[in-house]
């Protein structure tokens, strides 16, 4: 009875493991840019001595939905959103370099280019610096001009230009941070055939009908992995019985 109950155990273990991906998933479905990770479950046999008859459950998550979200509209000068295929560069917070499409940009205190996550926003030299302006413009190949404070509206200064890249999408692993680095950590070159749409952001991919559905199949699973622990805890139990009456 005792590898009922560990196959049983390990398969509610599992369960559990695909309901937090789904709830990350649920919990982004407002996030913008956020691309959602898929789940699935393999059938991993036991191998040992006798037949290989049990089987265990193991979850997985083999890749991400890389499908875009729809593009809307906010009016707010440093949103962007990325138009096709490509990626927003900005710098983790171990210092290196990552990749989004999550495109709410705002200016920290110091003037500082950063996502809504706090993410220092890349250029063509580093981390980008806005000075002061009155308003601000992001051309569709990303480069960056401000109005200087008190300047007229055909005083335009360029200050930088985002970092827009094109990787290749499977060569590309979500980190926990939910950035987007190269499976062999080298930083990409700039692609200057990548767009971006000023006052816009994507939306996010989750589809929130099908996480739920999901959600709920996940949850009657683990309640029948429950059930099949409880099952061989009463076969326990009758066979010490039986051994007793004997």
């Amino acid at each position: 009875m005792d590898r009922m109950v560990y196959l049983a155990m390990t398969g509610a273990r599992q369960m559990l493991m695909q309901q937090a991906a789904a709830s990350n998933n649920l919990a982004n479905a407002a996030s913008p840019g956020f691309r959602a990770d898929l789940e699935a479950f393999r059938a991993m046999p036991v191998f040992g001595p006798g037949q290989p008859s049990r089987v265990y459950a193991m979850a997985e998550r083999p890749a991400v939905n890389f499908q875009p979200g729809s593009l809307e509209t906010t009016g707010n000068d440093l949103d962007v959103a990325v138009d096709g295929e490509g990626f927003l560069a900005v710098q983790a917070a171990d210092g290196t370099e990552a990749y989004t499409r999550a495109g709410d940009l705002r200016l920290n205190g110091n003037g500082m280019l950063e996502t809504g996550i706090g993410r220092p926003v890349l250029g063509n030299g580093g981390p980008v610096a806005i000075p002061p302006a009155d308003a601000v413009v992001i051309a569709a190949d990303g480069t960056i001009s401000i109005r200087p404070v008190g300047q007229g509206s055909e005083a335009l200064v360029v200050v930088d230009r985002l970092k827009l890249v094109r990787p290749d999408t499977r060569e590309l692993y979500k980190g926990e941070d939910g950035l987007f680095r190269q499976k062999n950590r080298a930083n990409l070159e700039a692609d200057a055939a990548v767009r971006v749409v000023q006052g816009a952001l994507e939306s996010s991919n989750v589809n929130s009908v099908s996480e739920m559905i999901n959600m709920m199949t996940y949850q009657r699973n683990f309640e029948l992995q429950v059930k099949a622990m409880q099952t061989a805890e009463k076969n326990d139990a009758a066979m010490s019985q039986l051994m007793r009456m004997a």
